[in-house]
């Protein structure tokens, strides 16, 4: 895929994150796709998914940087949401918070292969100790 090819099927997919179009993730995730070195496959990929907008009903992915080298695309995403109860072991509990994740992607035959994140848990703490969001 050009950088191009690799750009528009990112931003399909943030949109199909967004959308909750969990019939079309297979346009967009292989079926099998690992998370930070597991092999999940989509359907794993989707469950954890469904779970993340279970536990945060107002979850939106805001692209912040998109930086792409074929056949890798790296991304900070920012988040302002609501969780409903814990959040990474935090008790966030409805508290508004804000955070940010550095994700790493790389495509394989037109889709996400390999997913490495790394989410800024010490931000939520940060507000859900200090009070602060």
């Amino acid at each position: 895929m050009t950088r191009d090819q690799i750009i528009a099927a990112y931003t399909g997919y943030i949109a199909c994150l967004n959308g909750q179009d969990w019939q079309n993730l297979h346009q967009y995730v292989s079926e099998t796709a690992s998370y930070n070195g597991t092999l999940i496959g989509l359907e794993g990929y989707r469950k954890m998914l469904i779970g993340d907008f279970q536990a945060i009903p107002d979850l939106t992915f805001n692209i912040g940087r998109l930086i792409c080298d074929p056949p890798w695309i790296a991304a900070h995403l920012t988040f302002d949401c609501t969780p409903v109860g814990d959040l990474f072991d935090l008790p966030v509990n409805g508290k508004r918070v804000q955070f940010t994740e550095n994700v790493f992607y790389e495509f394989a035959d037109g889709k996400i292969q390999t997913v490495t994140s790394v989410i800024d848990k010490a931000a939520i703490a940060a507000q859900v100790c200090t009070g602060e969001g």
